[in-house]
């Protein structure tokens, strides 16, 4: 019994936590999602299914479908750049460690709503970006480069690397060199050392980075309203706009609560499909 409590009380202050500050919002949002919208916004407690009826209309399905493809590139596009970045912060010289992790980690000084406006300066018409290609004759009219998807990648992609890259190198910080050179010694070259030692050794990393990405991404509101248009709009945007202008919490509550559902199933299929490949410990 002193062993039981002893454990319930470790377990304690992790539970406590959850549940103030993930199941009971989580429930709240839930229960409106069921409930009709108030005349002047707020709610009325009338049990209905509307909410989710106008969730699953093509429009939003579409947008759904958008920001799920847009956290999932994204994701993709950091572990891609991601990984050779922290590879190299990795194995560098032990002098120069420090200095690279400060400038990783440099952004993080600044509001991130001011480096999202930043990307304005830089890829607007007349920006930094446009001035220089412009300047040196790489092209003869500026390029379309804002307010539109591909803007809305790019900041995604920026805003959201440091989290890729961190996990990714405190697992390459653990690899032994000595098993690298074990693999290099028995016959394998350079290519293949990699892909059967280091990329497995480092799948913790991997699998912590992805979803240190995609979870956040798949709600994104505020690089898209600031970088993207009209036809850049994601669920995280639709979401924001019931709750604060349009005032209707239900239908935003459903849209939250699909929203959280789509990202627990996108994880669990994650995991599962990992364990069945070996890719996290």
């Amino acid at each position: 019994m002193k062993k039981l409590f002893g454990l319930w009380g470790l377990l304690f202050p992790a539970g406590f936590w959850l549940v103030v500050f993930f199941l009971l919002p989580l429930g709240i949002i839930l229960v409106y999602s069921f409930v009709e919208r108030g005349v002047y916004g707020g709610i009325e407690w009338i049990f209905t299914w509307e909410n989710y009826t106008r969730a699953f209309d093509p429009l939003y399905v579409k947008i759904l479908w958008r920001s799920l493809g847009i956290a999932f590139l994204t994701t993709l596009f950091c572990l891609a750049g991601g990984y050779p970045l922290a590879y190299f912060i990795a194995f560098a010289p032990a002098k120069w460690k420090n200095l690279l992790l400060i400038l990783l980690i440099i952004p993080f000084w600044t509001n991130f709503l001011i480096r999202t406006y930043a990307w304005i300066v830089i890829l607007q018409d007349q920006g930094l970006l446009n001035s220089m290609l412009l300047h040196f004759g790489i092209i003869r009219e500026p390029l379309n480069i804002l307010y539109n998807i591909k803007a809305v990648m790019l900041g995604m992609v920026y805003g959201y690397l440091p989290f890729m890259v961190l996990p990714i190198y405190a697992s390459l910080e653990k690899v032994q060199i000595s098993h690298l050179e074990a693999s290099m010694d028995l016959g394998a070259n350079r290519i293949k050392t990699f892909w059967h030692i280091t990329i497995p050794l480092t799948a913790p990393g991997i699998a912590a980075g992805i979803v240190l990405v995609f979870v956040p991404t798949i709600g994104e509101f505020v690089i898209p309203d600031i970088l993207g248009g009209a036809k850049s709009i994601l669920i995280g945007n639709i979401i924001t706009n019931q709750f604060l202008t349009a005032r209707d919490w239900p239908f935003g509550a459903a849209m939250t609560f699909i929203l959280v559902m789509l990202v627990l199933l996108s994880l669990g299929f994650f995991f599962k499909f990992s364990k069945n490949e070996e890719l996290v410990g």
